[in-house]
């Protein structure tokens, strides 16, 4: 099993003939992923080689759907087009967006979000993140497939480099599914969303929540936590050494006070039964001894 992805996924890439998505259809190819279409109303019509595949360019997200019926979209569209891309995707009925672009504009990421939040068909994850990957069923997004392979494990991550690299340190172990939720701060899928998700995942039994400094979203995952996830939980939250008052690295990571600091969010961890390690290697290392029980 897997959450949000596996190997039903029909992608489609809107942006896939420039350069960006051209790359990363060439990985997400390699990966195995089921790739059938891109998207680009100026090329509707031509075809795109890629190194395993040959696909047809769509002039609308719609049009692909009934064609080909994907059902999920990985969004490579720079960030001034980003809310009308995701916008057409969400009219479309598309179940799955997954907007890989960074520097969206904040309220277009909130336009959006409502927008399909209205809507009531369409998950969105990111922007500005990774993507989401179920080892050995599909890829969607820029998260190398080769780290790890399919396993026991659930990600959720705001970052998408930490993502890379527990990943890499379980790799011996595999996820079910790994996701990039991103680092702004308006995404479209949440700690929240995603611990629901693993639990009731038969084959997750074990999952490594990632945060960072900044906003309240992993103490609101500590307190879903205690009510509504009986798996095991290991945890990490970048920026313990970060200055008070500075923005560090996403747009989300400011700490204000001690509102939002990674010793608050240990704590507020610690307390539901998390148990969180001070580095990526020592959280790897208690998700080793929880398994091992």
């Amino acid at each position: 099993m897997a959450i949000f992805l596996d190997d039903t996924s029909k992608l489609i890439v809107q942006g896939m003939t420039g350069s960006e998505g051209m790359k990363h259809t060439t990985l997400m190819l390699a990966a195995g992923s089921t790739i059938v279409g891109g998207v680009n109303p100026k090329k509707a019509g031509s075809k795109v080689d890629f190194p395993t595949a040959t696909l047809p360019v769509f002039g609308s997200v719609a049009e692909a759907m009934a064609e080909t019926g994907a059902n999920v979209s990985v969004v490579f569209v720079p960030p001034a087009g980003t809310k009308g891309a995701v916008i057409e995707a969400v009219d479309a009925g598309m179940p799955l967006v997954v907007v890989i672009t960074e520097g969206v504009p904040v309220h277009d990421t909130a336009a959006f979000f409502q927008y399909a939040q209205d809507a009531g068909t369409t998950r969105i994850i990111g922007p500005n993140c990774p993507g989401i990957i179920s080892p050995g069923k599909s890829n969607a997004g820029i998260i190398p497939a080769s780290i790890s392979g399919p396993g026991r494990i659930g990600l959720v991550s705001k970052s998408g480099t930490l993502t890379y690299q527990m990943m890499y340190e379980l790799r011996d172990i595999g996820f079910s599914t790994a996701i990039g939720i991103g680092g702004d701060p308006i995404i479209g899928t949440t700690h929240i969303d995603a611990l629901a998700a693993f639990q009731d995942d038969p084959e997750t039994e074990a999952i490594v929540m990632i945060g960072e400094i900044g906003g309240d979203a992993e103490e609101r995952a500590a307190a879903y936590i205690a009510e509504h996830v009986t798996k095991p939980v290991v945890g990490y939250v970048a920026g313990f050494t970060a200055p008070e008052g500075k923005t560090m690295g996403h747009a989300g990571a400011i700490v204000s006070g001690s509102s939002g600091t990674a010793a608050a969010k240990q704590e507020a961890l610690e307390a539901v039964g998390v148990r969180v390690g001070k580095t990526p290697s020592e959280t790897a290392r208690l998700m080793r001894e929880l398994l091992a029980r």
